[in-house]
């Protein structure tokens, strides 16, 4: 069943103004940042997009680990790092719950996905003998598959419903076709009383419907639709001209 704004997991994330020290460093600076005060998310699916440099992965990061998950990924109970990176950013952010807890949680990062692979074969090998977790991913080792068949795995087999699940930047390593088919997994999970914190460049994913979409720019960050995106508008106009959108790039290079 479909969580509603009654029974959402995380209703929204407020920035705590009064106690940062300085809007002129790192990550304050940045203008998602500067001017944020209450994030409102959508019960089912919310996006954050924008160009590169906005901030989406500092601002998810920021949510996860004000959470408890670990920077790097993985569930609540994962606890490792390989390389301490992450920013201050989490201990400003307060988060507003709902009335519902999620039975099952998970902070999937594209770009630090190998690590949490490796942690889980290191915990497997130091269990003693007790259920694995990587039988909880497929049984199969992540190291052993592809990048995309080592995510996807994550999204079908992993996740389990009535979850809450932050992800930053699924589509690293899946095809347009496994972006797809992972849309119809999210659906699967929403159905089943799952929220989704999502970051993304690609408009296939960010094409849930009835989705919010957040937008990170210069100014800030607004609501749009998915036609409102310049993802949309370029991958719309680049298809629908291609030849002539060539011309131009070419020319100007």
């Amino acid at each position: 069943m479909k969580l509603e704004k009654e029974t959402q997991y995380i209703r929204g994330i407020t920035l705590k103004r009064e106690t940062i020290p300085t809007f002129d460093q790192f990550p304050f600076n940045l203008p998602v940042i500067k001017n944020l005060n209450t994030l409102h998310l959508h019960p089912n699916v919310t996006y954050i997009i924008g160009e590169n440099g906005m901030g989406k992965s500092t601002l998810l990061e920021g949510i996860a680990i004000a959470l408890g998950f670990n920077p790097e990924g993985g569930t609540i109970n994962f606890n490792f790092t390989s390389y301490d990176s992450h920013s201050e950013l989490d201990n400003y952010l307060r988060v507003i719950k709902g009335a519902e807890r999620p039975e099952d949680s998970f902070f999937f990062r594209a770009e630090t996905f190998y690590n949490v692979a490796t942690n889980i074969e290191e915990m497997d090998r130091e269990s003693g003998g007790g259920r694995r977790i990587i039988d909880s991913f497929g049984g199969k080792s992540l190291h052993q598959q592809s990048h995309g068949e080592s995510f996807f795995a994550a999204f079908v087999e992993r996740f389990q419903g009535k979850g809450l699940y932050i992800l930053d930047e699924p589509e690293a390593a899946l095809s347009p076709l496994r972006q797809m088919s992972m849309l119809a997994r999210i659906n699967e999970l929403v159905q089943d009383g799952s929220q989704f914190i999502i970051s993304t460049h690609s408009p296939i994913v960010m094409a849930y419907p009835g989705a919010k979409i957040l937008e990170l720019t210069d100014e800030g960050m607004c609501e749009t639709s998915l036609e409102e995106t310049p993802h949309f508008t370029i991958m719309k106009q680049f298809f629908g001209n291609r030849e002539r959108m060539l011309y131009h790039l070419f020319q100007s290079n």
